[in-house]
């Protein structure tokens, strides 16, 4: 492998990881990365961001936190310092390329049809192919000079969250060009940085569209600058989760979410049939559960009006679920937060029209929480209409990933980062793992019927569970046992726990995994 031309796309979470493991197996990857800075989301984020998962699941199994955070919840530059110190423990800043942006991939060697006829990926389940067939990429610089760089496999670890934001559409003369103020999404606050964000707002009137992540940091940010004197207003159109913290009652959510007994009470992909009746003889208890969480989450939200219409355990599965910014509620009642719950909206000279409301939301500045189109930003990396069409599937399908990495009609590429979970280092850093070891010869794929099979399996997984999230390829509510299968096709050992009891009650993490390949051995599907 050492002779191979590897090219990673990203240098973000996933992005570091992947070229750490390829490292390690002789292989010398070039990664371009279109910002100045690595880091991906975490780059740019904004000033009240932090981690919404507790430390000790969001880390790299090999590289602990350093001893000087103590945050649960490290801030957005803690994170950062944590990204750049292990590129630099690993040697991977010498493999990346700032400020090149890949801007169109082309297949060259083998047509199209060829390749769509093929039953075997890549044409033989090996990651690099017969080596027919190279990946071209056009990569502009900081300039704007395109060059060609060839590539015998190519890994996407270009995110969910950023790239592409998802724009609300309107009728004609009933959008942003009808409106006195400013309009921007939260993807262009948070590159503005923190100085330049707060004086925008400073004493501004600010509505904020949305009500996940981002859009709650903004509405943060707002109050801390503007106070009750100028309050933020938020428009709602679906209510989510909002949750303080992982603890139900007496209860530490992550012993009922991540671990294997939890995993016993939900109906997996090829699970067979003892453990089909199974979960459907446990169904009540995870019911009982998650009733009982609700119940607790809830108070806050039933005096605000909040609560969603869809149930905790489908947010959950969806990881449609977001951790409170500090005080939240607190702003809440004190006014220098106002909701507003609206289906649709509308922009007009003064502000926004909003449901049951006589009069528009008078604005100065309209900010768009509303999120990323993550399948999007992987199709645009096509310039062919074949690979363009085959990248995402449909609306009516998940985006086809064989073990969440893998498209079965794409030969040469791996996809990582993109399925979403409860930690997205950790998600990343064991399908890292696995990636290198397929690169390195160690195992190879089912042919493109198992694949796509296996595909299937999991979307109708997540079409049970998810509802209509679906696309968001979750696996949050099945974490392990996707770890499982990612380990026997290494060759691992899965179990990594000591003594049964453990192995089912205890949580897993990113330190089970630490060692994970010391006692791995080759082996084909």
């Amino acid at each position: 492998m050492e002779k191979k031309r590897v090219v990673i796309v990203g240098a973000g979470v996933s992005g570091l990881t992947v070229c750490k493991h390829l490292l390690e197996l002789g292989c010398q990857p070039t990664v371009f990365e279109a910002d100045t800075m690595l880091g991906g989301v975490w780059a740019r984020a904004m000033a009240s961001t932090k981690l919404q998962t507790p430390r000790s699941m969001y880390q790299y199994s090999d590289f602990p936190w350093p001893e000087s955070v103590t945050e649960e919840f490290p801030s957005h530059r803690q994170v950062a310092a944590y990204l750049d110190a292990y590129a630099r423990h690993f040697g991977v800043l010498s493999c990346v390329r700032f400020g090149h942006q890949v801007v169109g991939m082309e297949y060259h060697g083998v047509g199209e049809q060829a390749m769509a006829a093929w039953e075997e990926w890549a044409g033989n389940g090996q990651a690099f192919g017969s080596g027919a067939g190279e990946w071209q990429l056009s990569v502009a610089d900081a300039d704007g000079h395109v060059e060609t760089h060839k590539a015998d496999f190519v890994v996407l670890c270009i995110g969910m969250f950023s790239g592409v934001p998802d724009i609300p559409t309107f009728p004609a003369g009933k959008g942003p060009e009808v409106f006195d103020g400013q309009v921007i999404h939260s993807m262009d606050y948070a590159k503005m940085g923190t100085s330049k964000a707060k004086e925008m707002i400073r004493g501004k009137r600010v509505t904020v569209v949305g009500y996940m992540k981002s859009a709650l940091d903004i509405a943060t940010e707002c109050a801390e600058v503007n106070g009750t004197a100028h309050p933020c207003t938020m428009v709602i159109r679906t209510k989510h989760w909002i949750v303080p913290d992982y603890s139900v009652w007496v209860i530490n959510g992550k012993n009922f979410t991540l671990n294997r007994f939890s995993e016993l009470l939900i109906h997996k992909p090829g699970e067979g049939l003892l453990l089909s009746i199974l979960a459907t003889l446990l169904t009540p208890l995870r019911w009982a559960f998650y009733k009982l969480a609700e119940s607790y989450y809830s108070i806050p939200m039933k005096k605000h009006g909040m609560v969603p219409d869809h149930s905790l355990f489908h947010a959950l599965a969806a990881a449609f679920i977001c951790v409170s910014p500090k005080d939240h509620y607190k702003r809440l009642e004190e006014g220098s937060i106002m909701l507003k719950k609206s289906k649709t909206f509308s922009l007009c000279k003064e502000g926004v029209l909003v449901e049951g409301e006589p009069s528009p939301v008078k604005s100065d500045v309209v900010i768009f929480g509303t999120g990323f189109k993550g399948d999007e930003k992987i199709k645009d990396m096509f310039t062919s209409e074949y690979f363009r069409n085959v990248a995402i599937g449909s609306e009516s399908t998940t985006v086809p990933l064989y073990r969440e990495c893998i498209n079965p009609k794409i030969p040469q590429l791996a996809v990582i980062g993109y399925s979403d979970t409860h930690s997205n280092i950790y998600a990343s850093d064991i399908r890292a793992k696995w990636l290198a070891r397929f690169l390195d010869g160690s195992f190879r794929l089912p042919n493109v019927a198992a694949m796509q099979k296996d595909v299937l399996e999991w979307e109708k997984y997540m079409k049970r569970y998810c509802g209509r999230y679906f696309r968001r390829s979750s696996i949050m509510i099945l974490n392990t046992w996707y770890n499982d299968q990612l380990c026997r096709d290494m060759g691992c050992n899965p179990w990594r726990k000591k003594g049964f009891f453990s192995e089912l009650f205890e949580v897993y993490g990113p330190g089970d995994y630490a060692n994970l390949l010391s006692n791995s051995k080759s082996k084909e599907h």
